[in-house]
């Protein structure tokens, strides 16, 4: 393994959830601790599973774990890292302002953004504890920061106290605000983990064609700001042993094998090692130990029991209860790499053969459906979103009003802040709603929607449904998008995700924001499933085993309605593979 040569100090692995960081930084935790080193496994993952994998409590206490000698553990919590974050922030101006003022500022503190940046406190505390760096010989984090975050920490306007002197103004990066007396410790940070003396970035993809290309996004903007000494591991390959049992274990080979010829060129220059797909959960060393190896059997029997998943409804059955409306909006909600893009062209064109008239529009940079369908079928209307041209609109009409008085700290730190995730959020999110008016007489099937906390954020900084409401106040009859996305007749929200621990999590924590919005979302897809789909590979067999209890757990825990899609033996792209995913 290339990533383990020569270790510095400090290993990051960073990747999106569900690839296989967790997993990839302890095993690398007990490598290096078998060398005879001291080693310190730090979790910021807000999936974190450290304590289940070893078998033992953990917490937020360097923790020695029982079975490996040399080894401690510790997991951040994020979440109330970030909870602890925003009541240091807020406390002071609770009294100062008024009500929805402190609301709204609350409300940009809850942000994915936010929880980074508080997550990067508790740990910038590590990278420069002198004491520690004694102690131990190598500490390995799971999760490291992503180039926004360390981008915005770099700034000097990020000092300025411009979040203070704007309490209105919208921001995910309020915390700043309070943390000067940090600011020595977060430089020394930011200077380790630009050293690659001192810190190695491992890049955790999956061998996926939309992973990958994420993955590069990363790597670019982590190379922008200096951290250029990165290395890429491709994690959970299919052997090719596996592809000679059936046609599915044979396509997904051929898919993950194409990806990985046809990663973008960034990825190429990039050491690079891939790991083998294990048939065992990550549960325990001795399952770790394997990771880099070529066991697998050893530690499960060679053939397991494949047991389908409860009789749950297919995506044909999904578009036909969504037919029964005749019109309305259909939001497909989810992480990266869940597969939305496919889902919704899916049920777009299974409503246009119903001979129901619908408008499918996706922000999606990877535009192959829409030149794929654009003409394709009666009854469909097909447009694409440009995401980078609607954000640079956006960002130019911020800073040609809100940032027009301000100096050069104050404006460096609106430019960055307007470089955020929730920035393209919003201003795409503006474009569909020119868009969405069109569901009071068709379907309109809305790709990669924004999130519930950029839906908040947009209400809660006075944006467009409170600038209406106070326009129409008085008026007789008035629908702003987000009445809309609130009302359940004429809006439906899928939560797309994968029967994964750290997709299922990432899928509750996103219902959670929705509902937050006051949006419920009316239905969960599972989409690529292996326990759905007929194969003989025993590999995939115990894989599907697996994904059971998480299919479970999204029928009685977290969703009243369930639609399961297998993985396909053909990548549903075309018009034709699509309707026959729709079941046309």
């Amino acid at each position: 393994m290339k990533f383990l040569n020569d270790v510095p100090k400090f290993i990051f692995f960073t990747g999106k959830g569900g690839v296989g960081k967790t997993s990839l930084s302890c095993a690398t935790a007990i490598h290096l601790a078998e060398t005879g080193k001291q080693v310190l496994l730090v979790s910021t993952d807000p999936a974190s599973n450290v304590g289940q994998v070893f078998g033992q409590a953990i917490g937020n206490r360097i923790t020695p774990i029982d079975t490996v000698r040399g080894l401690s553990a510790l997991e951040i919590d994020p979440q109330a890292a970030a909870q602890q974050y925003r009541e240091r922030v807020l406390e002071p101006i609770r009294e100062a302002l008024p009500a929805d003022v402190v609301k709204g500022i609350e409300e940009q503190l809850s942000g994915a953004c936010t929880t980074e940046i508080a997550a990067f406190d508790e740990f910038t505390a590590l990278l420069t504890d002198s004491g520690l760096a004694e102690r131990y010989d190598h500490i390995v984090f799971d999760t490291a920061p992503t180039g926004h975050t360390i981008r915005l920490l770099q700034l000097p306007g990020a000092w300025s106290g411009f979040i203070a002197a704007n309490p209105e103004g919208a921001s995910c990066l309020g915390p700043l605000a309070g943390l000067d007396k940090q600011r020595q410790r977060y430089a020394e940070a930011l200077r380790a983990l630009s050293d690659p003396a001192r810190t190695r970035l491992v890049l955790v993809a999956r061998a996926q064609k939309s992973t990958l290309d994420e993955v590069a996004r990363t790597h670019g903007e982590l190379a922008e700001i200096g951290l250029s000494k990165q290395h890429l591991v491709i994690n959970g390959v299919l052997p090719a042993v596996e592809a000679e049992h059936d046609m599915l274990a044979a396509a997904v080979y051929r898919r993950e094998q194409a990806a990985i010829a046809e990663m973008p060129a960034a990825l190429r220059q990039l050491p690079l090692d891939q790991l083998p797909l294990k048939g065992v959960n990550m549960v325990g060393v001795e399952a770790l130990k394997s990771l880099f190896s070529d066991a697998d059997g050893a530690i499960q029997a060679a053939s397991a029991i494949h047991t389908a998943p409860a009789d749950l409804p297919s995506l044909s059955a999904l578009v036909d209860d969504l037919a029964t409306n005749g019109h309305g909006l259909i939001m497909m909600m989810g992480k990266g790499g869940v597969g939305k893009t496919t889902l919704a062209a899916a049920v777009a064109v299974g409503l246009a053969k119903r001979g129901l008239p619908v408008h499918l529009t996706t922000s999606d940079p990877a535009a192959h459906l829409s030149d794929t369908l654009a003409g394709s079928l009666d009854n469909l209307e097909v447009s694409r979103i440009d995401p980078r041209a609607e954000t640079e609109r956006y960002r130019q009409h911020v800073l040609a009003t809100k940032g027009q008085d301000f100096d050069a700290e104050g404006r460096a730190m609106l430019e960055e802040d307007l470089r955020s995730p929730c920035t393209e959020e919003i201003a795409v999110f503006q474009a569909f709603s020119r868009i969405i008016r069109q569901a009071d007489k068709k379907f309109v099937v809305m790709d990669t929607a924004p999130t519930g906390h950029t839906l908040l954020l947009l209400d809660a900084t006075g944006a467009y449904h409170r600038e209406v409401a106070r326009h129409m106040e008085g008026k007789a009859h008035y629908t702003t998008p987000m009445m809309q996305l609130q009302d359940p007749a004429r809006t439906k929200v899928m939560v797309v995700t994968l029967a994964e621990t750290t997709p299922v999590l990432e899928a509750e924590r996103l219902q959670e924001d929705l509902r937050r919005a006051g949006i419920e979302p009316w239905a969960w897809v599972i989409n690529n499933s292996l326990a759905a789909a007929d194969t003989e590979a025993p590999l995939l067999k115990r894989r599907a085993d697996h994904e059971l209890a998480q299919i479970k757990a999204v029928m009685t825990e977290h969703a009243k309605r369930v639609f399961l899609v297998p993985v396909q033996v053909e990548e549903p792209v075309g018009t034709e593979r699509l309707l026959a995913l729709a079941g046309q």
